[in-house]
């Protein structure tokens, strides 16, 4: 079995980026977590994933054993991250797979950076538009008629960003694992000793409240989304792009993915993943690892 080492490079910026790194395989392939998460998350998928694939799985800034120096703004901070790592790795001509946020952050990378990446696979992702960040109810539910603004008004939010934010600092693991029973795991749950690995890991995180709010402030579509204009940017991605959703996903709803498909435009696909909610990496794995080979090994041509 292939080897999994946690190791981590000083980029330009001053900011430490760790990530792990599957031995062996010739065919580079780079992962992305979303909020919440690290590459701990990918761990099933580098078990699993066919030994031909060189697998690297980053810790965005801020998250896992990555540093947060200095605190991101916007999803193109965490995008500038990566082209760094990858100009220090001499990476080149690589597959890029982004998951929820880390699609959001996949997509600008590849807008900013063409001639990288060779396909993209966005997993359950943010759309092209951004992921809205709605206030709280009287009732303790989202007030739809309500997007925040500000980074200080997402801070402050009763609804979620205070309570997760309580749960990491309190070690709350009941919170977090009923959060993500009722959100995530909505199919499959991991193994108990496996989940209590990756509670450990979502307390690692130390950008919650940023992340929020640069999800909040994306938009690369050719609109106007209730809060930002967009930059248009998503037209400009012409390489193949898989889009990844699956059937029972309560986080990123269908019409998300819509979005992303209608602004990339005729190099998206649309997949949908039966049985799979969020985290199709714990609901089917082999689904997902069946759908992302069969593309990155398609020939079709783009145009």
């Amino acid at each position: 079995m292939a080897e999994i080492e946690l190791k981590k490079n000083l980029l330009a910026n001053g900011e430490t980026m760790a990530y792990r790194e599957r031995s062996g395989g010739h065919l580079p392939v780079v992962l992305i977590h979303g909020n919440m998460t690290s590459s701990k998350h990918w761990d099933l998928l580098l078990d699993r994933m066919d030994e031909r694939y060189k697998l690297y799985a980053i810790d965005m800034r801020g998250f896992g054993k990555s540093s947060y120096h200095q605190n991101i703004t916007s999803i193109k901070d965490l995008s500038l991250d990566l082209k760094d790592w990858v100009d220090e790795m001499g990476l080149g001509e690589f597959c890029l797979i982004g998951w929820s946020t880390g699609g959001a952050v996949a997509m600008q990378f590849e807008a900013d950076h063409p001639g990288y990446c060779e396909k993209l696979i966005l997993l359950a992702s943010a759309s092209t538009r951004g992921y809205p960040f709605f206030g709280t109810g009287e009732d303790g539910s989202p007030d739809v008629a309500n997007r925040l603004k500000t980074l200080e008004e997402v801070r402050e939010d009763k609804g979620k960003t205070i309570p997760v934010q309580s749960a990491y600092d309190k070690n709350d693991r009941e919170f977090l694992r009923a959060l993500w029973n009722a959100l995530i795991y909505t199919d499959q749950k991991p193994h108990p000793e496996l989940y209590e690995e990756y509670i450990d890991d979502m307390r690692t995180q130390r950008n919650l409240a940023d992340i929020y709010h640069a999800l909040n402030t994306f938009n690369i579509s050719d609109r106007h989304n209730g809060l930002v204009e967009g930059t248009n940017q998503a037209s400009s991605i012409s390489i193949p792009v898989l889009v990844l959703r699956g059937d029972r996903d309560y986080v990123v709803t269908k019409e998300m993915t819509e979005e992303i498909v209608q602004d990339i435009g005729e190099n998206a696909k649309l997949t949908e993943l039966k049985n799979s909610g969020h985290s199709p990496l714990v609901d089917d794995l082999e689904q997902l690892i069946g759908e992302v080979t069969s593309f990155m090994q398609q020939k079709e041509e783009f145009s």
